[in-house]
């Protein structure tokens, strides 16, 4: 990418070659989140085709007013 460009050759002598550095950083984050997210792409997670999303089941709860109960 930067061939014979002195500069960058003295910054990677200096500090490392920062940009791979960061690119296998980024590489190994992405896979490690592909891993993670796997079971949610899965079939049978969440809505899907014939498999409608029902509201009000899952973590929010309906709030319910103040005053007598009804039964």
């Amino acid at each position: 990418m930067f061939q014979d460009s002195p500069i960058y050759d003295r910054l990677v002598a200096e500090c490392g070659d920062v940009p791979a550095q960061a690119r296998r950083e980024a590489e190994r984050v992405s896979r490690e989140l592909e891993l993670v997210m796997r079971p949610l792409q899965s079939p049978g997670h969440g809505p899907g085709p014939g498999r409608p999303h029902a509201p009000g089941n899952g973590w929010q709860r309906t709030a319910l007013l103040p005053g007598p109960r009804p039964n």
